[in-house]
């Protein structure tokens, strides 16, 4: 028989579509869901919102949840809903919509539709993405990854991802840095990444994976003496590093980074998308799933 909280997770990705990844948004208690009302015609409240949360979950005092941005989607009629939940698995970000005469939810993620539906993001993946990148700059598969240094979910999907470019020799991938306001370091992590990308492309990537490695050890006041060295370690000069991540364009460049991905919906890490398709929970998918993904686009026009 499942345990309890168990039950209420399995409740919880049947009815929502759970997107496993460290959300924009920090946890916090049902009750303040209820401070603010949608303004926009057509919105659902935020109280309707928790209304319907604690008519699904209000029986179990083990979950808790926060309403976070309810806003217009981007398919006419329907109202996107972003919400944390707590259980004691941890904090979860999921996403669902209301249709506009506020009768049906409908779980899931809205993905786009058309003969070669997921064109229009990769296009604007290839304008955008400033990052650095490391796979051949022709190659026929791009993977565009917004991450955040501090975000454990960042950091289960790197071997993933470092070993996908060690096999796949069609495969690029691109780095963009996310950071998100709810972690204490995670913006300074940002800015040494960038600072030592613009030193050393080859460097950033040791920085990244050793970063990643030592993640639960840097904490807001050590951070900056950790990071030196971890730049000291990937090759590049870290007292120079430090000095360039505390300067105010490089944390205008961070800014950028986060604000093209805001553009494209991402408002949790990682975010990762493969020729312009969203990858949903990706460090959960498996291998050879993936693999078999590159491959078939890999041979796809554009």
């Amino acid at each position: 028989m499942f345990h309890q909280a168990t039950r209420v997770v399995v409740l919880i990705l049947v009815l929502t579509g759970l997107a496993l990844g460290q959300a924009a948004t920090p946890a916090g208690p049902a009750k303040e869901a209820k401070s603010a009302s949608a303004t926009s015609p057509g919105m659902p409240s935020k109280e309707t919102v928790d209304a319907f949360m604690q008519q699904m979950f209000g029986y179990d005092p083990s979950v808790s949840w926060t309403v976070g941005t309810v806003r217009p989607s981007q398919a006419k009629g329907l109202a996107e809903v972003l919400i944390l939940i707590m259980t004691q698995q941890g904090p979860q970000r999921t996403t669902f919509y209301v249709s506009e005469d506020g009768k049906y939810m409908i779980a899931g993620d809205l993905l786009p539709f058309g003969a070669k539906p997921f064109a229009p993001v990769r296009e604007q993946l290839e304008k955008g993405v400033t990052g650095p990148a490391q796979g051949p700059a022709d190659a026929p598969v791009t993977i565009v990854e917004f991450s955040d240094l501090q975000c454990p979910h960042c950091k289960d999907a790197q071997p993933t991802l470092e070993k996908l470019l060690s096999e796949e020799k069609n495969v690029r991938l691109v780095f963009q840095n996310f950071p998100l306001p709810s972690h204490d370091w995670s913006a300074k992590g940002a800015a040494y990444a960038d600072c030592v990308g613009r030193a050393s492309n080859d460097a950033f990537w040791k920085f990244i994976h050793s970063t990643f490695e030592a993640q639960a050890d840097i904490t807001d006041a050590n951070a900056d003496e950790k990071l030196t060295a971890l730049a000291d370690g990937a090759g590049v000069k870290g007292a120079d590093i430090a000095a360039c991540a505390a300067q105010p364009e490089t944390a205008g460049r961070v800014e950028k980074s986060q604000a093209f991905g805001r553009e494209l919906d991402v408002n949790s890490t990682p975010t990762i998308f493969l020729n312009g398709r969203r990858m949903t929970n990706f460090a959960a998918l498996p291998y050879d799933g993936l693999k078999n993904m590159v491959n078939f686009y890999s041979k796809q026009p554009k």
